[in-house]
């Protein structure tokens, strides 16, 4: 990677934990929707530092996500059953930003909130173990 890569990647993972603080900031004000949102995007930019770390990039959640499973769980480099969370989380965000009347329920988001700490931790040692020349592409 060269230094704009290696300083997205960085920025991208900050991203991802300043969320997860603003997470626990809603949850404890009762604001179960917007804590739902930012448990995803916690998640999605833990992905996107993935993806930059390899020069790949979407414009849409749905293609970055797809990238993601190509390219990070297929090969076993994240593991299926942390990977699995942000489908849900992709989910759930979705009807609860899109939908009437949808309100998840604060165990759920909690339950989630503690996936999307393991995901981005996750992210973190895979992106630590991976050494420069196999995370850049040819």
């Amino acid at each position: 990677m060269n230094e704009a890569e290696v300083a997205l990647v960085a920025y991208r993972l900050q991203e991802a934990r300043e969320v997860l603080e603003e997470t626990q900031i809603l949850q404890a004000q009762h604001k179960h929707r917007g804590a739902m949102n930012r448990v995803y995007y916690a998640m999605f930019y833990a992905v996107l530092a993935l993806l930059a770390s390899r020069g790949l990039s979407s414009t849409k959640h749905s293609g970055a996500i797809s990238l993601f499973h190509r390219e990070f769980v297929k090969p076993g480099t994240i593991p299926v059953e942390i990977a699995k969370f942000l489908d849900i989380a992709f989910d759930l965000r979705n009807k609860c930003d899109y939908r009437d009347f949808i309100m998840p329920e604060r165990e759920r988001v909690d339950e989630l909130l503690v996936a999307a700490e393991t995901f981005v931790t996750e992210v973190e040692y895979a992106l630590a173990a991976s050494p420069v020349e196999t995370m850049e592409r040819a």
